[in-house]
């Protein structure tokens, strides 16, 4: 790898992005909850939610672009009702295979309502509380991440948490390696080092946020361990 390889955004593609059958989809998506559960994926949105929450706190209704296979709002889901905290929980995906793979994974004993469309024509029938995004935003250009950025402040009426990759070298290869050890998928074993060379650092998200034209004293962008580089603001 040459030295500059982690200098900016790498231009490449991942399996996922490409056409594949469904149960490729599922399989991947399957895995990818199991690295989430590996790398404590799910911990700093749901350290970011726990501000909302507490003994008289207001029904909150949660949407997750890019859901994928409804991993982050099940572990949502099961928080909030460990916290007696009413919610909402919509999860909308572009992908054809998205909602009916999350429905398989997810199982019956849940109220999540899985979406397939594009969320930048998605209108919600009631207003969304808080908009969140997990391991989505590596995938879009930077012109559409400064586009998802002004959506979800005109969206979400309380909030919006943006849980993605850092990009860097340890990552990289750590990853690689883990990848290879716990014999994930090969959807998985591929994307992962190429979704962190296509992710981010922080002069990164500061120039999509002046882009969006939002006032960054209001936006915190912050590490999260292991890996991970998250964007959230409180309204």
């Amino acid at each position: 790898m040459p030295p500059d390889a982690f200098a900016a955004r790498a231009h490449l593609t991942e399996r996922m992005d490409e056409p594949a059958s469904y149960e490729q989809f599922r399989d991947c998506l399957r895995d990818l909850a199991k690295v989430n559960r590996t790398v404590l994926g799910y911990r700093p949105t749901l350290e970011w939610l726990r501000q909302f929450a507490g003994p008289h706190a207001a029904p909150l209704h949660i949407v997750d672009v890019g859901c994928g296979g409804g991993d982050t709002l099940r572990q949502i889901e099961l928080w909030a009702r460990r916290e007696h905290l009413p919610v909402r929980l919509t999860g909308i995906d572009l992908s054809p295979h998205a909602a009916r793979a999350a429905r398989e994974l997810v199982g019956s004993d849940t109220a999540i309502e899985f979406v397939t469309t594009d969320a930048f024509e998605w209108h919600a029938n009631t207003p969304v509380d808080l908009a969140i995004s997990a391991l989505f935003t590596h995938h879009l250009t930077d012109a559409e991440i400064v586009r998802f950025l002004r959506w979800m402040e005109q969206t979400a009426v309380r909030g919006w948490f943006i849980n993605d990759l850092s990009r860097g070298r340890v990552s990289y290869y750590g990853f690689a390696l883990l990848a290879r050890l716990m014999r994930w998928h090969p959807f998985v074993v591929h994307d992962g080092p190429v979704s962190i060379r296509r992710s981010f650092q922080p002069e990164d998200w500061q120039q999509y946020v002046a882009a969006a034209g939002l006032n960054p004293e209001t936006v915190r962008i912050a590490p999260a361990w292991p890996g991970r580089l998250c964007v959230g603001r409180v309204k």
